[in-house]
This record gives C-alpha cells, sequence and structure tokens, in this order.
C-alpha cells in the first residue's frame, strides 16, 4: 500500500475534513474536559465518567475514523463514510434544533460545520470537484 500526500483540489479536500476531524478528536482524547466544555456539557462532580465517555466516543471514534481517512483520503469509499458520518452528525444536530427547542446560534453554526465537513468528502467521493 501507497501512501501520498493529496495531489488534486478533490483530494485536498477529503484529506482537510479529515484533518480538522483529527484535531476534534485529539482535542476531545487529550482535554475532555475542555472539549466537554465547548460542547457546553458539564461533568457532575460525582460522576465522572462524562469524561471517559468523552474520551472514548468522541475522542477515540472521531480519531479513528480521521485518521483512516488520512491515511486512505484518496479512497471513494472511505470519503464516502467520512461524510456520510457528518453529514448524520449534521441531521442529529438539525432533529436537536426542531424537536429539543435548541434553536440558538451555537447550534446552527455547528450544524453548519458539520455539513461543510460533510461535503468536502462527498464532493470529492462523487466527483463534483474538477481535480
Amino acid at each position: 500500500m501507497e501512501f501520498s500526500l493529496p495531489q488534486t483540489n478533490a483530494d485536498t479536500l477529503a484529506f482537510a475534513a479529515a484533518a480538522v476531524t483529527a484535531l476534534i478528536g485529539l482535542f476531545a482524547l487529550f482535554m475532555p474536559r475542555l472539549a466537554l466544555r465547548a460542547l457546553r456539557l458539564t461533568v457532575q462532580p460525582d460522576r465522572p465518567d462524562a469524561v471517559a465517555e468523552a474520551r472514548a466516543t468522541i475522542g477515540g471514534f472521531m480519531l479513528g475514523t480521521a485518521v483512516m481517512s488520512l491515511l486512505l483520503f484518496d479512497q471513494p469509499m472511505v470519503q464516502m463514510v467520512l461524510g456520510a458520518a457528518w453529514l448524520f452528525s449534521a441531521f442529529g444536530r438539525f432533529v436537536a434544533i426542531l424537536s429539543d427547542h435548541a434553536s440558538t446560534a451555537y447550534h446552527w453554526l455547528f450544524l453548519l460545520l458539520s455539513l461543510v465537513l460533510a461535503a468536502m468528502p462527498l464532493a470529492a467521493a462523487f466527483g463534483l470537484i474538477a481535480g
């Protein structure tokens, strides 16, 4: 297997989305309390399980997905997986905005970020970006 850096605009978009995902994953993995604060979540002093959950589910999962996407950024199926993950994240955020009365600037901003991070690898996977 050969590893290379992006050579085309499409590959650069997919690679950049994976890099941002990796940074978010690293942030949540190594600074979970700060990541939870950034997500406007608090940890109960008698329930530190939230910190472990942030490390594992947010940090570990995102980092694992991102590392594989960085290594295999030029594979359309990998691009679709990363794009679909961000697209479903955006869908979950949109459902929260509609169902949980979470229509705040914070949630709309993160919805937009999720949509952009979904569009980048999906545009590459479906050939919507010229080389």
